[in-house]
C-alpha cells in the first residue's frame, strides 16, 4: 500500500523560476541589479547575533511602521513571506471548494493559478487585451456569486502593463462587495505614469478591498521574503489566522526596516531603472520588437510561437530571459551594460 496524497495535486501547474547560468547575464526574475538599500547589510549582520533566537511572531515593529506610514490602524495591515504568501492566505481565508471561484487575468502572475489549486478552488481566467492590458470589462463579466476572490495585477506581470486610476475606481465600483479585490501592486515604485493607480487610496472606504505590496521588487530583498497586505480590518484578520507562525523570520523583519529608512536612495534607484526601462523598450522597438508599454522594471515581448527561439538565441549569448512558452519573453531591466548586451543580442537575433 502506498501513502495516499492528494489526487488533484498532479494537476497542480509548477511554477518555473527564472534561471541562473554561471558567467551568464540574469535578467530572468525582476530582481534589482543594485542590492539591498544603504544600511540593509550591516542591519542584517546585527540581527544576525541574534538568529539563535525566535523573530516577533506578530512583526510588531515593522507593521506599526507600515501603518504609520499609510495612515491606518496596525490592524489593518498583515505583513508575510513575500506578498504572494499573503496571496495565498487570502485565498485560503476565503474559499471552502472548488465550488468557491478566484478570478484572474490570464497571462498574470503565474502563481495564481497554484494557489488557488491549492487551496482547492477553481481558477477563472480572463484573457488580457490585444494591447496585454487587463480587460477590467470582461473581468467584471466573468464574477459570478461563486467568485471569492479577484486578484487584479498592475503593473501586470509579466507583460507590465498598467491600469489607469479612472477605469479601475469604476470595476472597483462593480464589483460585488462580498466578493474580495486583491490589487497586486508589486511593481508599484517603479510607474511613472501619473493616471495609474494608488492601491492605498482606493482601498480607502471600500470594504473589500486589499492593497499587497512587496519588499522583493524595488527594495532589493528577494532572498529575504518579505511582503505586506493593507487592507479592511476584517480581511487581515483573517490573512494571520491561517498564516504559519514565525514565517517572517528575523533578519527578513530586520532588512525590511532599514528599508523604511532609505526612501531617497529608493526614489533614485526607481527613477534610474524606469529610465533604462524606457530606454531599452525603445531599442527594441527601433529593431522591429513589439514591445508592449511597461511601468514595471521589465520589458514583454509577445513572441508568441518564436518565444522559446528568442530564449535559446539570448542564452547563447550569455543573457539569461524568461521565457512564457507559446506567448512571450519577459526581460529584467538590468544594470545599463547588462541591458546594451541584450540589446546586442536582440539585435543579432534572426527569426
Amino acid at each position: 500500500m502506498s501513502v495516499r496524497t492528494r489526487a488533484d495535486l498532479d494537476q497542480l501547474p509548477a511554477y518555473v523560476a527564472g534561471k541562473s547560468v554561471p558567467g551568464a547575464i540574469k535578467l530572468a526574475s525582476n530582481e534589482v541589479s543594485g542590492g539591498p538599500l544603504p544600511g540593509v547589510r550591516e542591519t542584517v549582520a546585527t540581527a544576525a547575533c541574534e538568529v539563535h533566537r525566535y523573530p516577533d511572531i506578530a512583526v510588531g515593529r515593522l507593521t506599526e511602521v507600515l501603518a504609520e506610514r499609510f495612515g491606518v490602524d496596525t490592524g489593518r495591515v498583515a505583513v508575510g513571506c513575500g506578498s504572494v504568501a499573503l496571496c495565498q492566505q487570502i485565498v485560503q481565508a476565503t474559499c471552502n471548494g472548488p465550488e468557491d471561484e478566484v478570478l484572474f487575468p490570464w497571462r498574470s502572475f503565474e502563481a495564481y493559478p497554484i494557489i488557488t489549486r491549492i487551496a482547492g478552488a477553481t481558477p477563472v481566467t480572463v484573457p488580457v487585451t490585444d494591447a496585454h492590458a487587463l480587460d477590467l470589462e470582461a473581468m467584471r463579466a466573468a464574477i459570478t456569486p461563486n467568485t471569492r476572490v479577484v486578484f487584479v495585477c498592475t503593473p501586470n506581470n509579466p507583460t507590465g502593463t498598467v491600469l489607469h486610476r479612472a477605469e479601475l475606481e469604476r470595476f472597483l465600483d462593480a464589483v460585488p462587495t462580498d466578493t474580495v479585490v486583491i490589487l497586486d501592486e508589486a511593481y508599484f515604485e517603479f510607474v511613472t505614469d501619473p493616471d495609474a493607480p494608488d492601491g492605498m487610496d482606493l482601498l480607502r472606504g471600500r470594504d473589500n478591498v486589499v492593497s499587497m505590496r512587496t519588499f522583493s521588487k524595488a527594495y532589493g530583498l528577494a532572498g529575504a521574503r518579505v511582503g505586506y497586505a493593507v487592507g479592511p480590518a476584517k480581511i487581515i484578520e483573517a490573512l494571520r489566522k491561517v498564516c504559519i507562525p514565525f514565517s517572517v523570520n528575523a533578519l527578513a523583519q530586520a532588512a525590511a526596516l532599514a528599508s523604511l529608512d532609505a526612501e531617497d536612495e529608493l526614489k533614485v534607484r526607481c527613477a534610474e531603472i524606469a529610465e533604462e526601462r524606457d530606454r531599452v523598450r525603445s531599442g527594441l522597438l527601433d529593431l522591429g520588437f513589439e514591445v508592449a508599454e511597461s511601468q514595471a522594471n521589465f520589458v514583454w515581448l509577445p513572441l508568441g510561437d518564436t518565444a522559446q527561439a528568442f530564449n535559446d538565441h539570448c542564452m547563447a549569448n550569455k543573457v539569461v530571459v524568461r521565457t512564457f512558452a507559446g506567448d512571450g519573453v519577459r526581460v529584467t531591466i538590468g544594470k545599463p551594460d547588462e541591458n546594451d548586451a541584450f540589446l546586442a543580442a536582440a539585435k543579432s537575433y534572426r527569426p
